[in-house]
């Protein structure tokens, strides 16, 4: 599976909308065309990238090809988020980086922004929850390696 053909195949809103309704109900062309409100042939055309993708398969009923969704697919890419939703931020070693300005690689990411770190950055950036008198440190070193 080509997980960007499938990911820029579900970046279209009409594509979409059109795998929410195919989760639902195997549909033809004219029955997606009016459930959309757009033409058979746009349709048609929004179609053909979801089956390049590996998203749709057809399926020949008399005349009409009615569409359905390829689940195992769509669980893939599913699995494929979850694995870069769960990849853990590394902190820069400036020593291994030649592009990296070591003064800025001592300021906390969110310190750069101007905002504060909340409880959570805190406790997993800085290693605690709170530093002295509910202060953050001036530094923050939470890229330090």
């Amino acid at each position: 599976m080509d997980v960007l053909a499938a990911l820029k195949a579900l970046g279209d809103d009409t594509r979409f909308k059109i795998i929410e309704i195919l989760l639902e109900h195997n549909y033809c062309v004219r029955t997606l065309a009016e459930e959309l409100g757009i033409s058979e042939a746009a349709v048609s055309q929004h179609l053909k990238v979801l089956k390049e993708a590996g998203l749709l398969e057809g399926e020949r009923r008399g005349y009409y090809m009615h569409y359905d969704v390829n689940r195992d697919v769509l669980y893939k890419l599913a699995s494929k988020i979850e694995e870069l939703a769960d990849i853990q931020r590394k902190p820069c070693n400036f020593k291994e980086k030649e592009d990296c300005n070591h003064n800025e690689k001592q300021q906390c990411h969110m310190q750069k922004t101007g905002q504060e770190c909340s409880e959570k950055v805190r406790f997993f950036c800085h290693g605690s929850s709170k530093k002295e008198g509910g202060k953050q440190d001036a530094n923050h070193n939470c890229h330090e390696s």
